[in-house]
């Protein structure tokens, strides 16, 4: 088969559409043959050489992936050859094939091409564990998640929308603004020209990609018993906490990756995907909101529109 490899960190030019060994499922897995794979954001830190895949793990980036079952392992129950599904991967998502854990898979949406559904489990299984299981938002509560335009933001705002939340973001542009509108967003907060915590306070819930760089505000946004949950990194590692705030408020800071998780979290946090979110997408009321779509081997090309936040949800790659 044919996969994307770094064979050393650097630029989107280091992405390499090559031949490599199938591989090879073990007694709890599907072997499945890739209709479609998206970028995200991790796949970049992957390329820079700042998030190396867990141990175990494919070591070509892509943590999502839609396509057909080609075989079963042994031990696994529910699936056949030839059902088409969506996975939530550890990485090998930008290649012909892909080994994926049976509690991984999701099947592809009723009335929604194999393709397309490339674009939801790393977006929907990062939101509804993060939002809903652990940032507990409820109806009437008050959410804010940054990055509004992004393949996680633009899920983010529909399932908050749909929960019966209010719903305010941060983006870089106008166009980004009316676009998170009219995916649910109440309030669009051009981070150029606002600050966020004058417009957006009290929040409930605060869903955050830029780490150190936000914290000190974000805390400062927070209402009281509010929920900050950090997933990126992008502003930094290493910032300020005021805990005397927090006391205040009775508010609480998280920060959580998806990646490494053992494979039992995982499978849950999937298994509530599916009950909770995948309705919701085949009803109309969420749905997958793709920007382009490129070939498999146009993978640096996808980097580097994602790098420059030239998007609005989730870039494809298909083969």
């Amino acid at each position: 088969m044919r996969a994307i490899v770094i064979n050393e960190p650097g630029g989107p030019d280091v992405l390499r559409w090559v031949e490599v060994d199938d591989p090879v499922p073990g007694p709890d897995e599907v072997l499945l043959d890739v209709v479609a794979s998206a970028v995200n954001r991790a796949d970049v830190m992957q390329r820079q050489g700042h998030y190396p895949p867990p141990p175990g793990a494919s070591p070509y980036p892509g943590l999502e992936a839609s396509g057909r079952i080609a075989a079963v392992g042994d031990a696994v129950t529910g699936w056949k050859v030839g059902d088409e599904v969506c996975a939530l991967l550890s990485g090998g998502g930008y290649a012909q094939r892909v080994a994926v854990p049976a509690g991984q898979l999701l099947p592809v949406p009723r009335g929604m091409s194999v393709a397309d559904a490339a674009a939801l489990p790393e977006v929907a299984c990062t939101v509804w564990s993060n939002v809903f299981m652990l940032g507990r938002l409820r109806k009437g509560e008050t959410f804010l998640v940054h990055g509004g335009g992004s393949g996680i933001g633009t899920m983010a705002i529909q399932l908050a929308h749909a929960h019966g939340a209010r719903v305010l973001c941060t983006v870089g542009s106008a166009e980004k603004a009316a676009r998170c509108r009219e995916l649910g967003a109440d309030v669009a907060i051009n981070y150029r020209e606002e600050d966020f915590v004058e417009v957006a306070k009290p929040v409930d819930v605060i869903l955050d990609n830029m780490g150190a760089k936000y914290l000190p505000r974000n805390v400062k946004t927070l209402g009281a018993g509010g929920r900050l949950i950090v997933i990126g990194l992008q502003g930094g590692t290493r910032g300020e906490l005021d805990l005397g705030a927090l006391l205040r408020k009775r508010a609480s800071v998280h920060a959580t990756s998806l990646r490494a998780r053992p494979l039992e979290e995982k499978a849950a946090i999937v298994a509530a995907v599916r009950e909770h979110v995948w309705p919701l997408i085949e009803s109309g009321d969420v749905r997958a909101i793709i920007d382009r779509r490129l070939p498999m081997s146009e993978a640096g090309q996808a980097h580097q529109i994602l790098e420059s936040s030239g998007h609005v949800g989730k870039i494809l790659l298909e083969d």
